[in-house]
């Protein structure tokens, strides 16, 4: 069978490859395409572009290279009408995949939706797009279920593939002092975040900042923000980087779940332009904005979302969370009841499973 997979970012890209390993099991004649990165091409996969070219956050830096997008999406388009796969498997990424689902839908190619975007947080007008375009929805958080159950959608619930990945981890020195900082892998986020970052960590002397840089961002514009600091940069390794840490800084995203597994206490970080901001604000119908804390439906790290994200608050919360303050032991026993909430292992070994039932049930 032939394979065409979209994810535009870094923790899609991750999953994506996961995914591709247990289709290879059941499908061992298996080909890929795809818009991906480099944990996916690792697996052989042919990357039509890299996820860094994709990566755009808010609503103006959307507006900002709406023609990119565009382009983007035409050229989409075209690969996979010439490219004639059997099956097209969309990872979040929900702007642009969604166009893709209803271009792929009118080719009569089954459409494959793994991992959802956050719909149930704004946009849920989007829910009818998936009914209508995606022959199934394939979710890895436990309340995504029942939510798109009640919009008729054709929906499993596979856990969450973090849970396979994490313990992959190789812990480091347990006895070094060591302050972990994920500002994202998105340039715009970085550039806003780290910085901040940098200089609460700075004013934590007896402990050592490590940053773990994401896939896809250049060392040298990194090093732009971090002259002048003792940081030390860690790149391919960001698993270690946290396993090694007493606390983290972590953005929002992914890395705010894959900090909690690893039994790390964290505050979660966040802070975009003043416009998109506000206007994602009068949109999103969610209370929190870590996975953590979504999943588990109350605070169990604190979040500092752009205000509040200052130099002073957040080396105030990271003191408070070092061995010996007043919330660590709190946050590590609520990181086990979020374990048990997304249950055991295996997403993406399930997932390959009912990709492959959809084929044998097409074969009928």
């Amino acid at each position: 069978m032939k394979y065409y997979i979209i994810a535009g970012e870094a923790s899609g890209d991750l999953h994506a490859s996961n995914l591709i390993k247990e289709i290879r099991k059941n499908d061992p004649d298996a080909v890929f395409r795809a818009w991906g990165g480099d944990l996916m091409e690792k697996e052989g996969v042919d990357i039509v572009k890299h996820y860094r070219e994709l990566a755009f956050m808010g609503f103006i830096e959307v507006a900002a290279n709406i023609y990119t997008i565009l382009n983007n999406l035409k050229l989409c388009k075209k690969d996979i009408l010439d490219w004639k796969p059997d099956m097209v498997i969309l990872v979040d990424y929900p702007g642009f995949n969604l166009r893709i689902a209803e271009y792929v839908h009118s080719l009569k190619i089954p459409v494959v939706y793994y991992i959802s975007p956050q719909l149930w947080a704004w946009k849920k007008g989007r829910v009818e797009l998936v009914r209508s375009y995606v022959d199934k929805m394939i979710c890895i958080l436990p309340f995504e279920k029942a939510f798109y159950a009640d919009y008729n959608v054709d929906v499993e619930f596979v856990g969450h593939p973090l849970l396979d990945a994490v313990p992959d981890a190789k812990p480091t020195n347990d006895d070094e002092n060591i302050i972990a900082l994920l500002p994202g892998s998105r340039k715009q986020e970085v550039s806003t975040v780290l910085p901040i970052m940098l200089k609460a960590g700075a004013e934590l002397k007896e402990y050592k900042m490590v940053l773990a840089v994401a896939p896809g961002l250049e060392e040298n514009w990194i090093r732009t923000f971090t002259k002048g600091y003792n940081v030390e940069l860690k790149f391919a390794s960001t698993y270690d980087v946290i396993s090694s840490a007493k606390v983290a800084m972590v953005t929002s995203g992914t890395a705010t779940l894959e900090t909690a597994l690893l039994n790390v206490p964290e505050v979660v970080c966040y802070k975009g332009s003043f416009i998109s901001y506000t206007i994602a604000r009068r949109l999103v119908d969610i209370k929190y904005i870590s996975l953590v804390n979504l999943i588990m439906d109350k605070e169990v790290v604190k979040e500092l979302i752009q205000s509040d994200l200052t130099v002073t608050k957040l080396k105030n919360e990271i003191k408070m969370l070092l061995p010996g303050g007043k919330n660590r032991e709190k946050m590590l026993l609520e990181y086990d009841e979020l374990k048990q909430v997304l249950g055991g292992g295996g997403a993406s070994k399930r997932a390959a499973s009912i990709i492959d039932e959809m084929f044998k049930k097409a074969e009928k």
